[in-house]
């Protein structure tokens, strides 16, 4: 049987979302006890642009408040974190996590010449680019072609979802996507995918490449939908998208795969109306998810192990819209959340308000520290190599 490349494309489910699997996938056929110390990375990406001054709220500031007469959070019902500032009353589970010194929170981060295009913006995020820079591998992705080069036990990054993000596709090495185990490993072992692998004969290149991704894709799929069980938790999740993602999360952290990097998006937060419902239906979906992960992680005592970080493309303006909503904004706050963060609670300074760009929240952090800092810290690897340049370092882990 022989499959053109047209053909190929169109096979369907398989073919779209698992195709994103490097070679280096085979390694999790070799099984490799993971001992408690292994430092692992779950980022969680706020898709569309999430309303930072209405998640770590300035409780105090008239600013605020004269900007926000309908949507901005009052201070009786805003979490407190100190006198000045408050955690969006959806938080709730942040809340004791900022509380027990499990919570770390960076105000105004972003980057120079921001773009308030979601998909540019994004792509900016993903790939650790400048913003007049075009970058079509992710910083997730270059980690992986940096820790994989030479290495005898290759470095995984699995991302919970249909499609593989630019964040984790390199030169060389790329993550896997897939939502969950289970299905993976039914559409891996359909006769169909078996047939047309064993029948391929090297032709064009394209098709060769999709062939060999689909050929790692069926052999790997066993082992992971094995490990996923292997450990499988004892923790109550909700039965959210968010829930269900962090458990098979969960799962494979307590599981023999070396599994560094874990990718899960959350949205829509694009609130250009009625902000307020859409904000808390998200926030609720992961404040319940992450307590239950974190509870988990610390019966597991793992939560020493893991570094949950959160980001989103941009924030939004600092007026509300006509529309009880808010425009695309700029600079962010981001969530670090780990047994093992060395400095706690807030680690800088709220935005000024009172000094703005063209009505937008000026960026002080440059979020490329943030990676830079994630890369060497915690995943002990060449940063400057990954990124392009020296970044400076923050304290928090």
């Amino acid at each position: 049987m022989v499959i053109k490349r047209r053909e190929f494309l169109q096979i369907g489910s398989l073919a779209s979302a698992s195709m994103m699997m490097p070679k280096f996938l085979k390694a999790f056929e070799t099984r490799n006890l993971v001992p408690e110390g292994n430092k692992v990375v779950v980022v969680v990406q706020f898709s569309g642009g999430n309303d930072g001054l209405n998640t770590v709220i300035p409780v105090t500031n008239d600013l605020y408040y004269k900007g926000r007469p309908k949507i901005g959070i009052g201070k009786d019902k805003a979490l407190g974190l100190t006198t000045e500032v408050g955690l969006n009353p959806a938080l709730e589970a942040f809340k004791g996590l900022y509380d027990e010194g499990s919570l770390s929170i960076l105000n105004s981060v972003g980057y120079p010449n921001p773009d308030r295009s979601h998909f540019r913006s994004m792509d900016i995020w993903q790939s650790a680019s400048d913003s007049d820079k075009y970058i079509n591998t992710g910083w997730l992705g270059r980690y992986l072609d940096a820790q994989c080069k030479g290495c005898d036990k290759p470095t995984q990054a699995l991302e919970i979802d249909d499609m593989l993000s630019l964040a984790l596709k390199g030169d060389a090495q790329k993550g896997l996507a897939f939502k969950d185990p289970r299905r993976l490993y039914s559409s891996s072992n359909e006769r169909f995918y078996k047939d047309i692998n064993a029948a391929h004969h090297s032709s064009e290149e394209t098709v060769d490449y999709l062939y060999k991704t689909m050929s790692a894709t069926l052999s790997s799929a066993d082992y992971i939908f094995e490990q996923s069980k292997l450990h499988p938790t004892s923790q109550a999740y909700p039965n959210t998208e968010m829930g269900k993602n962090l458990k098979t999360i969960a799962s494979l952290i307590m599981s023999d795969i070396n599994t560094k990097v874990y990718y899960v998006s959350l949205g829509s937060f694009d609130t250009h109306v009625n902000q307020e419902a859409q904000q808390k239906r998200l926030f609720t979906e992961l404040n319940d998810a992450v307590k239950s992960f974190t509870g988990d992680l610390k019966k597991n005592n793992r939560f020493n192990d893991v570094l949950l970080m959160t980001f989103s493309e941009f924030g939004r303006r600092v007026v509300q819209n006509a529309s009880d909503g808010t425009d695309h904004g700029t600079a962010n706050n981001m969530f670090f959340i780990s047994g093992g963060l060395k400095e706690k609670g807030i680690l800088n300074d709220m935005p000024d308000l009172a000094d703005l760009n063209d009505g937008d929240l000026k960026h002080k952090v440059d979020f490329k520290n943030v990676y830079a800092t994630v890369l060497n810290k915690w995943l002990g690897s060449d940063d400057r190599k990954i990124l392009g340049s020296q970044y400076d370092y923050l304290k928090f882990i």
